[in-house]
């Protein structure tokens, strides 16, 4: 609790003091918003997270409600018989009001929980396993009516709520175990390196098709060969602001190389982001055609690489002081980008970063103690998201002791 008290302090002290900071390259003065926080929305005995992944919204487009994982578990990675609750937390209250529970879900993604575009104050969709079987289910939060399940989970949602794109999450099981489900609930096909049945499938949410946009197979002359003994597999998907593409992950076991690749949502123009040696791991669309992903700069140094896809245009962010793997993500008018570090060494501290896009200066928002107890798939990534109005950044830590939901206010 000291630990919790002490970052917490030192937070509202550099958000308070540090309005102004100079660009040393352009000489330019940026006012940052005034930052009111960390506020805690979540409290008590049990553990609390969003419930999706980093860079998602989380909010209803009234801001009064957001999604949120309650669970016992603490310090393990979930099993299909460990049930987490899925709920709201009411903006104003801080009350957190339970839904339903979910079987499809995990520490570093949620059940991901996607408000949709066709109903945005009101409708749902999230992931379940059912009967042995992983499912989304399209859910009215205040009639707590399921109004459509889906054949299969869901990775991404399109912004206006009509499409969906999914992938293996029984596959990503075997081969990243913190991100996949327990259970059996899709075929992993553990024997097949590179399926052709099977990869990143597109899924229309009004009349419940589905197809095979781009399979495992499809990419193999793109990705790095793995061993006789590897899989190939998918993950981290997200459609573009316009909806027009979609973001992946291709990644292999035993080595984990990494090949970032976008499509069109109408099957064209399959293109790797990056040069050979770049790798790829977080990302974020600032509009329709241009993409942030942290990677090897020049395959040498990892940095948010902002570019346009299809252009050899590559840009570092941060005038080198975000030269390094976070979890980046847009404000919604693209003005700012949030993104954080992992645990450092030593201290164990988790630390948040706001930067004006224009001035690519860059504001400290605190540093978070994490605890070692939280280690491995159990850990507690910071995975910072906006709201839609832009006035609102959540993110999840361990500072005061329990996994629990913060946010930020600016003003």
């Amino acid at each position: 609790m000291k630990f919790g008290f002490f970052f917490c302090l030192l937070t509202i002290l550099m958000s308070s003091c540090q309005d102004f900071v100079q660009n040393t390259q352009s000489g330019l003065v940026v006012e940052f918003p005034k930052i009111e926080g960390p506020i805690a929305i979540t409290s008590g005995e049990k553990e609390h997270l969003f419930a999706s992944y980093y860079g998602i919204n989380s909010w209803s487009a009234d801001q009064r409600y957001a999604t949120v994982l309650q669970t016992e578990v603490r310090n393990a990675i979930p099993t299909e018989d460990e049930p987490a609750t899925l709920g709201l937390v009411d903006m104003e209250t801080y009350e957190f009001i339970p839904l339903t529970q979910t079987r499809a879900w995990n520490f570093q993604q949620g059940c991901m929980a996607h408000w949709l575009g066709t109903s945005p104050d009101s409708l749902i969709i999230y992931n379940d396993v059912r009967d042995g079987k992983s499912i989304s289910v399209v859910l009215n939060v205040h009639t707590r009516e399921e109004l459509k399940t889906f054949p299969h989970p869901v990775s991404a949602v399109s912004p206006d709520g009509k499409k969906a794109v999914s992938i293996n999450f029984s596959r990503i099981r075997l081969t990243r175990p913190d991100y996949g489900y327990g259970g059996e609930g899709q075929d992993a096909r553990e024997a097949v390196q590179f399926p052709k049945d099977d990869g990143l499938f597109l899924m229309d949410l009004e009349n419940g098709s589905s197809e095979l946009l781009v399979s495992i197979e499809d990419v193999r002359d793109m990705v790095p060969e793995i061993p006789e003994d590897g899989l190939e597999y998918f993950n981290h998907t997200l459609f573009s602001r316009d909806g027009s593409k979609v973001f992946w992950l291709a990644r292999a076991i035993p080595q984990r190389n990494t090949t970032a690749l976008t499509i069109h949502t109408d099957g064209s123009q399959l293109q790797r982001c990056f040069p050979d040696g770049w790798d790829g791991s977080h990302f974020d669309w600032l509009s329709g055609d241009e993409l942030m992903v942290t990677a090897k700069y020049d395959a040498k140094q990892y940095a948010h690489v902002l570019f346009t896809v299809g252009e050899d245009n590559y840009r570092r962010l941060g005038n080198g002081l975000l030269d390094y793997d976070g979890h980046g993500a847009f404000s919604p008018d693209g003005k700012w980008m949030i993104t954080d570090t992992y645990p450092s060494s030593g201290a164990r501290e988790q630390k948040i970063y706001l930067m004006d896009m224009e001035t690519e200066a860059v504001l400290p928002l605190g540093r978070y103690y994490h605890s070692e107890e939280y280690g491995g798939g159990a850990r507690c990534d910071i995975h910072c998201r906006w709201s839609p109005n832009g006035d609102l950044i959540g993110f999840n830590s361990t500072h005061d002791g329990s996994r629990q939901v913060y946010v930020f206010r600016l003003e």
